[in-house]
């Protein structure tokens, strides 16, 4: 149905959105507090999110209070129509009261033309207002195309050029093109697909040479290595997907972004040496790629299986049954991967579906 398509489109979405302590365009700590905010109220109860209610009847202009609702919301709306009204209007107030606040440029912020309908018309109307009414504002126009980067991609990215134009030295705007043409790639056949990766990929490598703090060059590495593999630059490809597994090294387990590096540098690595025929090497880089740490993405929306598809159609089963051994150690509880085993056990090649995209 379209609500599951659209749930699933959203859960794309969230598994790029990059944990916000790289951005420019906000305070550190404030996308720190907005993603702290958000996950507290993932945790309400029913009768706690009442009680925050009434609170904002008291005081509409508490920011935090809000940011905790929509956080609460953001699963509930699929089930329940009251909870998706009143997401809906916490939005809208959102826009036309605080445009800059952080929370209007993640995804609990944004809302979905099948599933809001009218509302997210409405919305769109609020933002090209606001947009129109504070052209210069840099703030404004990131919140602004992050809600149209999903439905509306002419506009997001024209929006990203303006911020651009208007901080030509600041890396977050060329990091949002190419998460724009990033996403363009992932739902293109070749040679769209091609162009669109190359175009992302020249994006991020504007972003990187722009970012002088050493963790945040760090989490371009992920992106950078992924484009250029798609764009089919393999020696760059394999260039960054190296300098992301030594910076993962470096970083250690305390960075968030270490378990997604030595997980997706190992398989960029791993498809590259399967493109050169070198099926052992590849089995050995899958292999490594399942002994990641986990990452808040991983355990969330869980392990990528191209490499591992790409195994399976050369008969090498017995691999990609160690793989998913491994990566249930941080993808727990999910029905997937048992499912998954049984195909592969049965001789079949399993639909991974987003799991070839995460």
């Amino acid at each position: 149905m379209n609500a599951t398509r659209t749930f699933r489109r959203l859960l794309l979405l969230l598994s790029l959105t990059i944990i916000p302590l790289r951005t420019e365009t906000a305070s550190a700590a404030d996308s720190a507090d907005v993603y702290r905010e958000v996950l507290e109220g993932s945790k309400l109860t029913p009768a706690a999110a009442q009680q925050l209610e009434a609170t904002l009847q008291q005081t509409p202009d508490d920011l935090p209070t809000r940011t905790r609702l929509l956080g609460y919301y953001l699963r509930k709306q699929y089930a329940s129509a009251p909870d998706r009204a009143a997401r809906q209007q916490h939005i809208l107030w959102i826009i036309q009261h605080h445009p800059d606040a952080p929370i209007a440029g993640i995804p609990h912020g944004e809302l979905d033309p099948v599933l809001d309908g009218h509302v997210y018309q409405d919305a769109a109307t609020l933002w090209k207002l606001q947009v129109a009414n504070h052209p210069t504002d840099p703030a404004i126009l990131h919140n602004a195309a992050k809600y149209f980067l999903l439905h509306d991609r002419p506009i997001a990215e024209d929006l990203f050029k303006k911020g651009a134009t208007l901080e030509p030295n600041n890396p977050d705007w060329p990091a949002a093109l190419g998460e724009l043409y990033n996403l363009e790639s992932r739902y293109q056949p070749q040679p769209g697909k091609k162009q669109q990766a190359a175009a992302a990929l020249n994006q991020y490598e504007r972003a990187f040479a722009l970012t002088t703090n050493a963790t945040n060059k760090f989490y371009l590495l992920d992106d950078l290595a992924t484009t250029a593999f798609d764009a089919g630059d393999t020696n760059k490809a394999a260039t960054y997907a190296q300098q992301a597994l030594n910076a993962a090294a470096t970083f250690g387990e305390k960075d968030w972004n270490t378990g997604n590096a030595i997980h997706h540098g190992n398989l960029i690595l791993g498809r590259i040496a399967l493109q050169a025929g070198d099926i052992e090497l590849a089995k050995h880089y899958l292999l490594e790629a399942g002994k990641t740490p986990g990452s808040p993405q991983l355990n969330s929306f869980g392990p990528n299986m191209a490499l591992a598809r790409e195994l399976l159609v050369k008969g090498q089963k017995d691999v990609v049954l160690q793989y998913f051994a491994l990566c249930a150690k941080f993808w727990k509880s999910q029905p997937e991967l048992d499912a998954w085993t049984d195909a592969v056990k049965h001789g079949l090649i399993p639909d991974f579906g987003g799991n070839l995209i995460y």
